[in-house]
């Protein structure tokens, strides 16, 4: 299953540890402020808490999308995708 991670968190320092978590669990930056990967649901459940932990009770909202394969087949992308995006792509 694919993991989608889209937030929208205005403080600098949380946005980066949210990013960071994002990366250490294996997503790749597709936005500004969006992930996408192939996580395992030990993984994804690990993210959630720590993006919990993270955000505590700080302004914010992160959603967190599973995804099925047929449908990342069907997504319609307009533009250029992010060099880590490309290199995910390659793969």
């Amino acid at each position: 299953m694919h993991t989608l991670v889209i937030y929208d968190i205005t403080d600098d320092q949380i946005r980066m540890k949210i990013a960071e978590a994002c990366k250490s669990a294996g997503l790749v930056r597709i936005q500004k402020s969006a992930f996408l990967g192939t996580i395992n649901s030990q993984v994804r459940k690990g993210l959630i808490m720590k993006l919990r932990k993270i955000l505590g009770d700080q302004e914010g909202n992160i959603q967190i999308f599973l995804i099925c394969e047929a449908d990342i087949r069907l997504r319609e992308m307009i533009g250029k995708p992010t060099e880590e995006e490309e290199d995910m792509l390659i793969l």
